[in-house]
């Protein structure tokens, strides 16, 4: 593939929905379509850490921005602050939250509980057809795994794997809710990426996609104890590094408890 044939963010977006039936955004904001888009920006925003923790969100620029009214912006607000990634002073104003590292604990523990639950179901059963788009969100991957100045597409292309894993098992709304529950852990896995080189980003794609190659090949095998160590090992990837990112960029996470 040639580097002018090479997928674009855009491209990786459109085979998410085409994927998940137009519903890649999987999270649990329950407004209408215009809240929803304001959301679904915000959120990209903070995890992609354009807005990083302490960024102030003023309302009446929120909404000049965006071409949206105050109430979609208030509905978007409240969905983020349930997600821990911003907090609502009312009649002040709206900040995005430090990353907490008690709830990046809990939102592993809930992922690998459910996750390897999913590739367990998956090793019993799978449909042909989910397995081919699986090996070919891993072959897009791998595609573009040369290029680590892409980081959104090829993190956007790892994020439709794990959702295409829970929609081939059959459980898009425990997806929903883990992801509600994720923010915290996305923005470490982006401080992380952010802060190495690009040959550490080769590296770190080569990595991800071998992992993804590992879960699909117990799927295949029907091998559900080696799917679910390639699982578990994959995912502890971006916790391991959360005292390191910490130390470096102490100003970016909740202080330390005495």
């Amino acid at each position: 593939m040639t580097s002018s044939n090479k997928p674009s963010a855009q491209s990786a977006q459109t085979l998410a929905k085409s994927i998940l039936g137009g519903g890649a955004d999987l999270g649990l904001f329950e407004g209408g379509p215009t809240g929803r888009g304001v959301y679904a920006t915000l959120r990209d925003q903070i995890v992609r850490l354009d807005l990083p923790p302490g960024t102030p969100l003023l309302r009446a620029e929120l909404a000049e921005t965006h071409g949206v009214s105050l109430t979609p912006l208030r509905d978007a607000l409240q969905q983020l602050a349930k997600e821990g990634l911003v907090k609502i002073y009312p009649q002040s104003r709206t900040l995005v939250t430090p990353i907490d590292m008690s709830a990046i604990r809990e939102a592993q523990f809930m992922r690998i509980a459910l996750e390897t639950e999913v590739v367990r179901r998956l090793a019993a059963e799978i449909a042909p057809e989910a397995l081919t788009r699986l090996r070919s969100i891993v072959a897009l991957q791998s595609s573009i795994s040369d290029q680590p100045g892409d980081v959104p597409t090829f993190q956007e292309l790892d994020e439709v794997f794990h959702q295409t894993l829970f929609v081939a098992a059959g459980h898009v709304q425990s997806q929903r809710i883990m992801r509600s529950h994720a923010g915290h852990l996305e923005r470490l896995r982006r401080l992380h990426l952010d802060d190495i080189d690009e040959a550490g980003r080769i590296l770190n794609n080569k990595d991800v996609i071998g992992g993804h190659s590992r879960i699909l090949d117990g799927i295949e095998a029907g091998d559900a104890p080696a799917a679910m160590e390639a699982l578990r090992q994959h995912l502890q990837r971006t916790v391991d590094r959360m005292t390191e990112k910490r130390a470096a960029f102490p100003e970016y996470f909740t202080p330390e408890k005495p």
